[in-house]
């Protein structure tokens, strides 16, 4: 117990201090996630919209599709867009592989499906009559979507939310994709996985606690977003 205790006081000691390796990978993990969430709201809130306010042929498939993706084992997907950036992937001339870039690529296909099918319940959880009012105003594309969007906002922040959750915490596809090189590609969860194996307990408690920090106010902005969501 002796070197959990001194790990813990240890990793305190770089969080109070700043260490400028921990610093790094924070301010890493954050640049990625920021980018992937951009891209993730960007093509998920008008994807879940279509989704949750059309009816078409076929839409139950896509539903279960997209229901399907939630689970997607992230090293599958790391696997997956590989096989796309690496030297010998139809992808190779964008040299990718090892950058924030392309772990992005994985985390918005990991984050993606969280943020349509939750979008999509938001909007399939909206009052009828709204519709009815929207076409009798006349309102079509975007200021149709904005407004619909706009009444489940609770619903799609929640989206938002777990979404990031889901990406900030992941390090299977994260270590594929970027290699988990130091300065450079390294993040929370894979510098844990790396320096906890080197027996580096210090650096792995001190990032550790600044994930379960940062999952605490994920967790309690989400039980905030549904109570204001069931009022």
């Amino acid at each position: 117990m002796d070197f959990l205790i001194q790990g813990f006081v240890q990793g305190l000691g770089l969080i109070w201090a700043m260490d400028e390796e921990t610093t790094n990978i924070v301010i890493t993990t954050l640049q990625l996630t920021g980018l992937s969430m951009l891209f993730i709201l960007a093509l998920g809130l008008p994807l879940g919209f279509l989704l949750g306010y059309f009816d078409f042929p076929g839409k139950r498939a896509v539903r279960t599709f997209v229901d399907t993706l939630l689970a997607m084992p992230t090293v599958v997907v790391g696997l997956l867009v590989y096989a796309f950036i690496c030297n010998a992937g139809p992808l190779r001339k964008y040299e990718l592989l090892f950058t924030i870039q392309g772990m992005a690529i994985g985390q918005v296909i990991l984050g993606l499906p969280i943020v349509v099918a939750y979008t999509a319940s938001a909007i399939e959880g909206l009052d009828r009559r709204l519709r009815l009012t929207l076409s009798t105003l006349g309102a079509s594309g975007g200021r149709l979507a904005l407004t619909s969007l706009w009444e489940g906002r609770f619903q799609v922040l929640v989206a938002a939310i777990t979404s990031y959750g889901r990406i900030i915490g992941e390090v299977g596809s994260a270590m594929m994709l970027g290699g988990n090189i130091k300065w450079h590609t390294r993040t929370i969860t894979t510098a844990i996985t790396l320096e906890t194996g080197k027996g580096d307990f210090a650096l792995g408690i001190a990032l550790g606690v600044i994930l379960m920090a940062i999952s605490l106010a994920l967790n309690i902005a989400l039980s905030f977003l549904r109570r204001r969501a069931t009022n």
